[in-house]
């Protein structure tokens, strides 16, 4: 598990699992000759997308940033069609660290998509029970409204297992919410309408967490944002506002579907000064 130290915050990634989508969809109108120099993709013109959760432990409190892809809950239908290849193992990864489901304080949802839902809860017998039953789970009001009253367009993504579970332990908050002194949660809009990012403040030292505004480091174009997004147009203003602001802040930018890197700094010549790259299963079976 890659971990980065953002001041008196300890940031591990865990395992959430595998997608593999089209790279089409992933980078919208950017032609393929160009996206697929900066993320390559497969025969089937799939890239491969993690879904790993973020742990942020902070004044004594274990802080999840999404749930990952679940385990046991799509259909080999699903499966097929979405790409996973990997499961969660989210409790075998908090177990290595000497944790367990029921010691995670919060779940910050930036937002409510299958792939970054569908861990807050797990099937017990014919129902569905809460992954993290002690966690208070966070998320945008206009996400949660969403999440529980579906359009034609987002049924598709929000689903009722990864919700009806939970909700007793939903927390909503309109534009900004303070979780700890040092991380707090931001409402963009964008991606979803409910959209949110994640900004950490520690002892000098901050790190971004766009979520999907930039879900890997090939989206570092601002005009570069997904086919899936509900509002291209809010995801472009979102990224002329934070990506600048963590240039000039020397700021980490974090990801949770990068296949190949954990966090990112970037200079004012769009150089990649910095970076805590993910350790790929190739290059151990290598060493």
């Amino acid at each position: 598990m890659e971990r980065l130290k953002v001041g008196n915050v300890q940031i591990t990634w865990l395992n959430g699992g595998v997608t593999h989508l089209d790279g089409g969809a992933m980078f919208g109108v950017v032609p393929k000759p160009l996206w697929s120099k900066k993320y390559p993709c497969n025969d089937n013109n799939q890239i491969e997308l993690r879904t790993d959760p973020l742990l942020l432990q902070v004044a004594n409190k274990n802080i999840l940033i999404d749930s990952g892809v679940g385990n046991g809950k799509l259909t080999d239908k699903q499966k097929r069609n979405f790409g996973v290849t990997e499961e969660s193992s989210i409790e075998k990864s908090l177990h290595e660290l000497g944790l367990t489901p029921n010691d995670v304080d919060f779940v910050l949802m930036t937002h409510m998509h299958f792939d970054h839902a569908c861990g807050l809860t797990k099937r017990q017998g014919n129902q569905f029970a809460s992954v993290f039953p002690n966690a208070q789970i966070v998320t945008s009001q206009v996400e949660w409204n969403e999440m529980r009253e579906p359009n034609i367009r987002s049924r598709n993504t929000y689903w009722k297992e990864n919700w009806e579970a939970i909700a007793e332990q939903v927390v909503t908050f309109a534009e900004e919410i303070e979780i700890v002194s040092e991380i707090k949660m931001i409402h963009t809009g964008g991606h979803s309408d409910g959209h949110s990012i994640i900004h950490i403040e520690s002892e000098g030292e901050r790190l971004v967490h766009l979520a999907d505004l930039m879900p890997t480091h090939a989206h570092q174009n601002v005009l570069w944002v997904l086919a899936y997004d509900d509002y291209p147009m809010t995801s472009i203003a979102q990224k002329q506002k934070w990506i600048p602001y963590a240039v000039d802040q020397q700021a980490w930018l974090s990801f949770y579907h990068d296949a190949y890197y954990r966090a990112i700094k970037w200079n004012e010549a769009g150089e990649m000064i910095a970076s805590v790259a993910r350790e790929r299963e190739k290059e151990k079976a290598s060493r």
